[in-house]
C-alpha cells in the first residue's frame, strides 16, 4: 500500500478495520443527536480530555448536561497525539534494545530489522482498542446529551448545534488547539505532514525531514531513526528542547546523534520547494555552512492554533485573542457563565493538565468553588530515550541567587549502572535556605514515572529533607530521588551541630 498524498491524510486513514472500530466509536456515521429540551445544566464543546472529564463529572453529579463534538471523540490525544505517539515510541525502543543488546551480552544475528507497516497497524489496533473509553455511546450512557456537529453561540446563554439551540446555565469551551505551522519559505508549495497526519503512514519514508526539536520533533525524530529512517531534524535555535534544562537538551541531543539523526541546529533561512511525489528538497544554513537535502517526507512539528474560529464567540460576550480565550484563574471567560479549559486556554498543553483544569470548572461552574488553576502542580515528559521530565519554575527562571540545587547523577545510582543506563541526573530545586521544593528535571530512563514523586511532595508541600526520611526500595532507579534528598540532609549539619555530635560520639565510646 502506498501512502497517499498530505491531503488525503487524517486520522482515519487508511480505512482498515481497526480505524472502522476508531470511527463507530469516536464519530458513528450512524449517529442521531437527541432532541435538545429544557435548560442544561452545563454544555461543554469539544470532546477531547478537557471536555469529557467535564462532562463525565458533571453528569455523575446529577446535572443534565450537553456534549458537542463536531469532529472525533477523544480529541488530539486519542487520535493523533499521545496514543499512537508512544505506540510508536514503544516500538522504537524495542528496535534499539535489540539493536545495543550485544552490549549485554545478548547476541543478535545480523540483518534484524524493523517493520514499520506491522508497528504501525499495531498502533492502530491499539488506539482503536482504547476508543470505547471515549465513545459517544459510553458519554450517552453516561446520562449526557451528545451531539455531533459544528457549535456555534447565537447568545450569552445559547448555543446552536444541527440546527437545535441548546439553552444552558453555565458552558465550557473546550475546543483545543491544532498543528499549525510557522513561516517558512517554499512551505505552501510542498506536502508537508503534522501530528494530525503522521500517524496514518503505513510506509517508512527512507529520508524523514523534521523541523522543529521541541517535544514532538525529538521523539519522532529518534523513533523514526531507530525504525531505519535517515532522519534530519532542522532546528532554528540552538540544540534540542531549549526550553528545558540546559544539561537535559545536551543529553537527548547526543542521544539523538547516537541513533544517527542529523541535526542542523541552529537554522537560517530554511527554504523548501517540491520534488518528485511527496519529497521536499531542504536548503538551510547551519553554523555557516550550506546544507542542500532532499527529504521523501517532511514532519512540521514547530506550532499550535487555538480552536477559535468559527464558534460565534462574540455573540456570547466571549473574548478571545491569538493565543486562545481569555480566562481568569479560576477558567472563567469575560461571560462569567462560560468556562474554558485545556489547550483553548493553557500555555500547558498536557492531557493531564487539561484533565485537572476541567475538574476545576466543575467545582468553580456548578459549585461556586474558588479552584485556581495558578494553585496547579503541573509536571510534563519528553518521551525521548532517555526521558525528560520536569516539575514547576521553568529553567530558565531558576539561579544561584534564589534557589539552591540538589543534583544526583544517574551513574552513581546501582540499578542504572547495571541496566547500561547511566545517562542523566536528577535535580531538584529549593527556596535558597530552605526546605521548599520549586521545580525538578529529571533526565532518566522513566523519568516520567519518577516524576510524580516530587509532584505530589510539591502538592502536599512535603520538603525535601522528609523525601530523603523516606525509604526506597533497593536497587531501583527512583533511589536518585531520595538521594537527592540525603544530600538536602547534609546541608542541615551546620559547623555547630558536627561540632557537639563529635563530642557526643567520643563520649559514647568511653
Amino acid at each position: 500500500m502506498s501512502d497517499p498524498t498530505t491531503e488525503e491524510l487524517g486520522p482515519l486513514f487508511p480505512k482498515d478495520e481497526h480505524n472502522l472500530k476508531l470511527e463507530s466509536n469516536v464519530h458513528p456515521t450512524d449517529w442521531e443527536n437527541p432532541k435538545a429540551e429544557g435548560k442544561y445544566n452545563m454544555a461543554v464543546i469539544g470532546a477531547g480530555t478537557a471536555g469529557l472529564v467535564a462532562s463525565s463529572i458533571a453528569a455523575g453529579l446529577g446535572g443534565k448536561v450537553a456534549l458537542i463534538e463536531r469532529h472525533l471523540l477523544g480529541g488530539d490525544c486519542l487520535n493523533v497525539g499521545c496514543v499512537p505517539s508512544k505506540a510508536i515510541v514503544a516500538a522504537a525502543h524495542a528496535a534499539a534494545s535489540v539493536r545495543d543488546a550485544g552490549e549485554l551480552g545478548i547476541n543478535v544475528p545480523d540483518g534484524v530489522t524493523a517493520d514499520f507497516g506491522y508497528a504501525m497497524e499495531r498502533m492502530r489496533k491499539l488506539r482503536a482498542d482504547i476508543s470505547p473509553h471515549d465513545s459517544a455511546a459510553r458519554f450517552r450512557d453516561l446520562g449526557m446529551d451528545v451531539f455531533l456537529g459544528d457549535a456555534k453561540f447565537t447568545g450569552p446563554s445559547t448555543v446552536e448545534v444541527d440546527g437545535q439551540t441548546l439553552h444552558f446555565k453555565k458552558a465550557v469551551i473546550a475546543t483545543g488547539a491544532r498543528a499549525s505551522a510557522p513561516p517558512i519559505d517554499g512551505l505552501d508549495g510542498v506536502e508537508y505532514l503534522t501530528n494530525e497526519t503522521l500517524f496514518s503512514l503505513t510506509e517508512l519514508p527512507k529520508r524523514f525531514g523534521i523541523v522543529g526539536a521541541g517535544p514532538i520533533g525529538c521523539e519522532m525524530a529518534q523513533s523514526f531513526a531507530r525504525l531505519g529512517s535517515e532522519v534530519t531534524l532542522f532546528e532554528s535555535e540552538r540544540g534540542v528542547l531549549t526550553k528545558e534544562d540546559k544539561e537535559a537538551g545536551e543529553i537527548v541531543y547526543e542521544s539523538l546523534k547516537k541513533d544517527g539523526v542529523n541535526i542542523l541546529c541552529c537554522g537560517k533561512d530554511l527554504k523548501l520547494t517540491k520534488t518528485e511525489g511527496t519529497g521536499v528538497r531542504c536548503v538551510v544554513n547551519s553554523h555557516g555552512e550550506k546544507h542542500d537535502i532532499e527529504v521523501d517526507r517532511l514532519l512540521i512539528a514547530a506550532g499550535r492554533a487555538p480552536n477559535v474560529e468559527g464558534l460565534g464567540m462574540e455573540d456570547a460576550g466571549v473574548e478571545y485573542h491569538k493565543r486562545g480565550v481569555t480566562v481568569n484563574d479560576k477558567l472563567q471567560t469575560t461571560n462569567k457563565d462560560i468556562y474554558a479549559a485545556g489547550d483553548i486556554c493553557s500555555p500547558y498543553q498536557f492531557t493531564h493538565a487539561a484533565d485537572f483544569m476541567a475538574r476545576n470548572v466543575v467545582r468553580n461552574a456548578l459549585f461556586g468553588g474558588r479552584a485556581k488553576t495558578s494553585k496547579l502542580v503541573i509536571p510534563w515528559v519528553t518521551y525521548t530515550d532517555p526521558e525528560v521530565a520536569h516539575v514547576g519554575i521553568l529553567a530558565s527562571e531558576i539561579n544561584e541567587n534564589d534557589h539552591d540545587t540538589y543534583r544526583v547523577d544517574m551513574e552513581k545510582v546501582d540499578r542504572a549502572l547495571l541496566e547500561g543506563t547511566t545517562k542523566g541526573f536528577v535535580k531538584i530545586h529549593t527556596l535558597k535556605g530552605k526546605d521548599k521544593i520549586v521545580a525538578a528535571t529529571i533526565v532518566a530512563k522513566n523519568a516520567g514515572d519518577m516524576i510524580s514523586q516530587v509532584s505530589q511532595a510539591m502538592a502536599l508541600r512535603i520538603g525535601l529533607g522528609k523525601i530523603g526520611g523516606t525509604i526506597s526500595p533497593y536497587p531501583t532507579q527512583g533511589e536518585a530521588i531520595r538521594k537527592a534528598g540525603d544530600l538536602y540532609g547534609r546541608t542541615r549539619l551546620t559547623p555547630t551541630v558536627a561540632k557537639w555530635m563529635k563530642k557526643w560520639l567520643a563520649f559514647a565510646r568511653r
